[in-house]
């Protein structure tokens, strides 16, 4: 049985998982040594660069996942583990604060603002998961993903106001907020395919 969709709900955890809050420091650390006047043109230029891949591979995954058959239920199961990984690196971060984005020199084009900050493998394969478990309801995804895109473009192009205004501190500690509602996302998930496979089993034997 297909899970319950909401475009809402659905909106949230993609927002969750592009991380604009956390990827506020790296914006302006990628930035800093650009002229502030090129500043919120590049960040949009870099966004509808990211928002082209996300449709791209939210229409494209799905057909990708029919080709190796996958099941419902081990989609599920694997989407609960990539928001569990996720969940956990924004709860626990590396000891040293590094991240898996990189500065480039000069003006950065398409890497590493657009992929991997905003269409980075996690919300690709998301998206993946998603196409999947709720195949007949790819134009609500597509909504769900404009909304979180939406947001998420607001949030860098305020980031110097949401760096002045929560600091590192509090954006470290919205950051652990978002990974905990991510954590308990990620249970559910994993129990739902959990069960799915165990009523197939279960199907099966009794067959």
């Amino acid at each position: 049985m297909e899970p319950t969709f909401s475009i809402i709900s659905t909106a949230l955890v993609l927002t969750f998982i592009l991380d604009p809050f956390g990827n506020v420091p790296l914006l302006l650390t990628i930035l800093k040594d650009i002229d502030r006047k090129h500043h919120r043109r590049i960040i949009i230029r870099e966004m509808i660069i990211g928002l082209i891949i996300l449709v791209l591979f939210l229409f494209a995954g799905r057909s990708f996942l029919n080709i190796f058959h996958l099941e419902t239920s081990s989609v599920s199961i694997a989407g609960g583990l990539i928001f569990l990984i996720i969940a956990l690196r924004l709860i626990f971060p590396a000891p040293d604060g590094s991240s898996i984005f990189s500065s480039t020199g000069g003006e950065p084009f398409i890497v590493p603002i657009a992929m991997p900050m905003v269409a980075g493998p996690s919300a690709l394969a998301t998206l993946m998961v998603m196409a999947n478990n709720h195949e007949g309801h790819l134009s609500g995804l597509f909504f769900a993903v404009l909304i979180a895109w939406g947001a998420t473009a607001i949030i860098l192009l305020l980031s110097p106001l949401f760096f002045r205004l929560l600091r590192k501190k509090g954006l470290v500690a919205l950051e652990k907020l978002m990974g905990m509602l991510l954590l308990i996302m990620a249970v559910q998930m994993l129990l739902n395919g959990i069960s799915e496979y165990a009523h197939t089993l279960m199907a099966t034997f009794e067959n």
